[in-house]
């Protein structure tokens, strides 16, 4: 495996420059990354109009992520067994078919429609997701990983902030409905723009006799055995979790705190503090990537990168001005981002090709489930007049720097033992490091 310090990494415009397999899958996230954004602005609003309930409102949270989990072992086996290309073509038209869906929710009879509707397409993006980073090792050079990982995750922000605040201003202007429109047909230009890339794959025999649901249970089974049998793996899919475990519900409670502070236009509150989460979830890869080129220390800054971004949240938790909240959204968030990126990179990097796509699966069931425990507990929390907002939002900003402390003090040194095993010529800790 080549390490990131055997050569200089390429930048990020030379990367999209000169790889064009790479710069058609980055330009197809772009595009549907800008209409998920519109389209997640447009959902809460709705719920919020139709309900007035943060039960509900946490629900739709839940149902963004709890089927993505569930839906994970099953697509890490799709992934790995089929063309990943042809996955991500078919996961886009589906998605297109399925928001459109959305413009039959007009009133709140029609609320259970809207969770079916958000699972689904969610189930579909769990088949998407992994196959697009199960992709990008066979289309980018391992020393140029970190590069890809950084410019797909400061997408992924820079269309959240973009996306959000504009959606904000859609969902004001032009209504939910219109906005869904929108969200379709950014799934048909992704298609396309996937359609004209080549992904080479080394994928493994379907066994005709099999069946999806047994598939799916060997798929778990093979997909916790693997990081089992490779701890260097299980350590680093627990990365995401870890901070999902308190970071989860102070995403959720972003909603919530943008009508608390924007009460006269909320849309445009949650665009405006989503937007923020955006620009922290860009700068931190890329700030990670400029003062953390030693890949050696990567799994010490997961868990310091974990404690910032609850140190963000406490003082969010103190803050009762809209402009003053911007700041500390971003910075929890460019800390969680750096946490999100160099875990993927880890992942990519010492996963085999065969197995990444369950590899990335499990890595996404704990992360959603994780986190829908977070956003479900801080949802009851509000419901029943627990703690006000404030309180609970520290409560789980404690819950992060908890996690973040723990991480440094039990998976930090194992990382630190695997490295110090290492044989002389390997000068790199992506190598396998199975103690």
């Amino acid at each position: 495996m080549t390490s990131v310090n055997d050569s200089r990494p390429i930048g990020y415009l030379d990367l999209a420059r000169t790889n064009a397999n790479f710069r058609r899958l980055w330009g197809g996230n772009i595009v549907s990354l800008f209409g998920d954004w519109f389209n997640t602005i447009a959902i809460y609003r709705l719920i919020e109009e139709l309900t007035g309930s943060p039960l509900a409102l946490g629900a739709v949270f839940v149902t963004k992520m709890l089927p993505l989990a569930l839906a994970s072992p099953i697509a890490g086996l799709i992934v790995d067994r089929f063309n990943r290309r042809r996955v991500m073509i078919v996961s886009d038209l589906v998605r297109a078919v399925i928001v459109l869906g959305f413009l039959l929710v007009v009133d709140a009879g029609d609320v259970w429609l809207l969770y079916l509707l958000t699972a689904l397409q969610v189930m579909v993006s769990a088949v998407f997701m992994p196959a697009k980073s199960a992709s990008l090792p066979n289309i980018v050079e391992g020393k140029d990983l970190l590069t890809a990982n950084a410019l797909m995750s400061a997408t992924w922000s820079t269309m959240l902030a973009i996306g959000a605040a504009v959606g904000g201003l859609a969902v004001e202007a032009l209504g939910p409905q219109t906005v869904f429109v929108i969200d379709s047909a950014t799934y048909l230009v992704s298609a396309w723009f996937i359609w004209r890339t080549v992904i080479p794959q080394d994928t493994e025999e379907v066994t005709p006799t099999a069946t999806p649901v047994r598939d799916g249970l060997r798929t778990i089974a093979e997909g916790w055995q693997r990081l089992c049998e490779r701890p260097s793996v299980g350590r680093i899919a627990l990365a995401k979790a870890a901070w999902g475990l308190g970071g989860g519900a102070p995403v959720f409670l972003l909603v919530l705190l943008a009508e608390v502070l924007m009460p006269d236009r909320p849309a445009m509150g949650i665009g405006i503090l989503y937007s923020a989460r955006g620009l922290g979830t860009g700068l931190g890869p890329i700030l990670a990537r400029a003062w953390f080129p030693d890949e050696r220390r990567w799994p010490t800054l997961l868990g310091l990168c974990i404690g910032l971004s609850g140190l963000g949240y406490v003082l969010v938790s103190q803050v009762g001005w809209l402009w003053g909240v911007v700041p500390l959204v971003v910075f929890a968030h460019a800390a969680s981002g750096a946490n999100w990126v160099l875990s993927t990179v880890l992942l990519q990097q010492r996963a085999e090709d065969r197995f990444r796509g369950r590899v990335f699966a499990t890595d996404w069931l704990l992360v959603t489930l994780v986190e829908s425990i977070s956003v479900l507990a801080a949802a009851l929390l509000l419901e029943y007049d627990v703690a006000s907002l404030g309180t609970i939002i520290l409560l789980f900003a404690g819950v992060q720097i908890l996690t973040g402390i723990v991480w440094l003090l039990t998976v930090v040194p194992r990382e630190r033992r695997a490295a110090s095993s290492e044989m002389p010529q390997s000068g790199s800790i992506l190598e396998d490091m199975d103690r």
